[in-house]
Formats: C-alpha cells, sequence, structure tokens
C-alpha cells in the first residue's frame, strides 16, 4: 500500500518550467457551476422536484448518470494543458447534495484521481448548496465551515439562499483559504436584485477580515457564480476588486477576470447578453514577485468548441444539459473558470 501511494503521488506532481530556467511546481484552482447536478429521489423537506431532472419523464436514471458522465468529464480535462491532471482544488456550485458529488468522483473520469468532498447542506428552499472537491493528495484540509446568508424581501420575507462555504487547509505547505459562493440569482431584474448580491459580497468581505485580522499574511481565494459581472457594484466597490495587480493590497482583491470580461468573453448568455458570472478572485498576498511562495500564475475560461451549443435558440452559448423539460446530453449553462498557482522549485 505504501508503495502505491508513494506512486501516485509521483504521477499526480505536475511541474511548469519557464524559458529562463526556473521550474515551479504548478496547481489549478478551479469553479464549475454544474447546472442542476439533482439526483432522482424526491427530497421532502425541499422543493427539489422543481429541478428539471423531475420534469425527464422515461429513463431518469439513465439521464442522471449521463450527466454524471458528461460532468465528470469536464472537470477531468480543466487546466491539463499545463499541469496534465485535473485541478487540485475544484469548488462547485448547483449541487444537491453530498451523494450526487459521491457519484462524480466514482465516475469512470474521475475514479483514479483521490478527490474528497467538502459539503454542507444550505438552506436554499430547492435545496440547492455549494461544495468544494480536493485531491487528497494535494490539497490537505484542515478546517471548513459555512456562513449563512440571511436576506429578506420588501415585503418582509425570509429569502433563503446558499450559504458561503470556507475551507482552510495546506497547498505546497502553505495555508490557504477558499471560500465557495453562488450568490444571488437576478430574479426581478438586476437593479431590483442588486442589493442582494452586494450582501453576498458584504458577507464575504466579512470572512476575509477576520481571516486577515487572524492573520495578516492570509492567503484568500474567492470564487463562485456570483450572478454579477466583474464590473458591478458588488465586486468594485464592496469586494474592492482590482484589474490591476498593482493596486492590490492585503486586504483588497485582485479579479483576473476583469480584463477577459471586457474583451468580451463570458461565461454564460443571461437574457440575450453574455455574462462572465463566474470568477476567481484573489487577496494580495497571492501576489508575491518572488514566486518562492504559493503564487498566481494565469487564469482561464474553460470554453472548447464541444462545451458550445453549435445551432438552435441557445448557439453559441454554454451547451446545456436541460432545455424546454428535456435532456439535452449537453454539460452545463456556464463555462467552468480556472486558475494557475505556481511555487518555485529549489
Amino acid at each position: 500500500m505504501k508503495l502505491k501511494t508513494a506512486t501516485l503521488l509521483m504521477v499526480f506532481v505536475c511541474f511548469l518550467t519557464f524559458s529562463q530556467g526556473h521550474t515551479y511546481k504548478i496547481h489549478t484552482v478551479a469553479f464549475y457551476n454544474l447546472e442542476n447536478l439533482f439526483d432522482t429521489i424526491n427530497e421532502p423537506n425541499t422543493n427539489d422536484e422543481a429541478s428539471p431532472i423531475f420534469e425527464i419523464k422515461n429513463n431518469r436514471s439513465s439521464v442522471y448518470w449521463q450527466k454524471i458522465n458528461n460532468l465528470s468529464r469536464v472537470i477531468s480535462e480543466i487546466g491539463t494543458e499545463k499541469t496534465q491532471a485535473p485541478p487540485s482544488i475544484i469548488g462547485v456550485a448547483e449541487i444537491e447534495n453530498r451523494a450526487v458529488l459521491e457519484d462524480l468522483i466514482a465516475s469512470e473520469k474521475l475514479a483514479d484521481f483521490p478527490y474528497e468532498i467538502v459539503h454542507h447542506n444550505s438552506p436554499d428552499k430547492r435545496g440547492i448548496d455549494v461544495a468544494l472537491l480536493y485531491n487528497k493528495q494535494k490539497f490537505i484540509p484542515i478546517h471548513h465551515s459555512t456562513y449563512e446568508l440571511k436576506l429578506w424581501s420588501e415585503n418582509g420575507y425570509r429569502i433563503y439562499t446558499r450559504d458561503q462555504l470556507l475551507v482552510s487547509g495546506y497547498l505546497e505547505n502553505e495555508l490557504i483559504h477558499v471560500v465557495v459562493n453562488h450568490w444571488p440569482s437576478r430574479r426581478g431584474g438586476e437593479k431590483k436584485s442588486n442589493s442582494l448580491r452586494e450582501k453576498a459580497a458584504f458577507l464575504n468581505k466579512k470572512i476575509c477580515d477576520s481571516l486577515l485580522q487572524s492573520d495578516s499574511n492570509s492567503k484568500i481565494i474567492l470564487m463562485g457564480d456570483l450572478n454579477d459581472n466583474p464590473t458591478n457594484s458588488s465586486l468594485k466597490k464592496v469586494l474592492q476588486a482590482e484589474k490591476n495587480m498593482k493596486k492590490v493590497t492585503d486586504t483588497t482583491f485582485f479579479n483576473p477576470y476583469e480584463i477577459l470580461y471586457k474583451k468580451g468573453l463570458g461565461t454564460l448568455g443571461y437574457r440575450d447578453n453574455i455574462h462572465l458570472f463566474d470568477q476567481i478572485l484573489l487577496n494580495g498576498n497571492f501576489l508575491s514577485k518572488k514566486k518562492e511562495t504559493l503564487s498566481f500564475y494565469k487564469a482561464y475560461i474553460y470554453n472548447p468548441q464541444y462545451l458550445t451549443q453549435q445551432s438552435g435558440k441557445y448557439k453559441n452559448y454554454p451547451f446545456r444539459s436541460f432545455s424546454n423539460g428535456a435532456f439535452t446530453n449537453g454539460y452545463s449553462d456556464h463555462y467552468p473558470v480556472y486558475i494557475y498557482l505556481i511555487k518555485k522549485v529549489n
């Protein structure tokens, strides 16, 4: 058993060599909205029957397993152009429970990689949660907790939405903190719902301020489906996210996706417009120029041709898995996003 573990570690450690001759260890950190990854079992305590899979009348179980296989293919490929392995860490959204993630990491494309799960149930009415998957040979979690986002409507009714998940652990022997998000949607219109996402951003800021108060050297990653673009007030005003690394401090955030957004790139189509709601942000402690410490390298959107709808109503949008009450054999209505973290090898 010890020999087998050692062999796996050799396979899964990846390196990147630059023209200057420097060699770096490299890790992929990703986020993916899995578009209604629900099982076929009706949960009486949530409104999960409103999910698309329950509109499927025949072969529902086959549809579920095909969706699992489709998603696992995508995850197995994210970042492999430089790491030759799936992400070391990947946050996910729009999942119903831990069981669907257990099916996902046990699927054919992912079974050879030692993924583990961090998941908490959230109070969302449909039972939608966020979670974190991690390769246990690369990332060692030491703490995880959830933060409830308490919101009320104009009429005084409670709005039940997703918790924010904090996972702290060691990557390359450095403590990092990852906050996984799925902020409130734009239902009712962007302006009317804007304050809800600003409050979600304030909760993110509160989590980050607490971490930095305990340790000013804290390395923090915020990721998720934010239902806002990089230029919206939730990111620019509340989180003080910057596209320019030189303006970022340890207590503010670098958003590499703002530049991609201004180039016209996006992660989903919404109301006939392309949006970049899926983002990964890092605080200034990840922007060291020395590179002997774990540092940000580059950010991408994973959007190969097969993940894009080629015809019909949603042409040029991400190839969704459900449409008009039917399974399309697609993947998700969002593209995944990912960044590379590197650390110089002495």
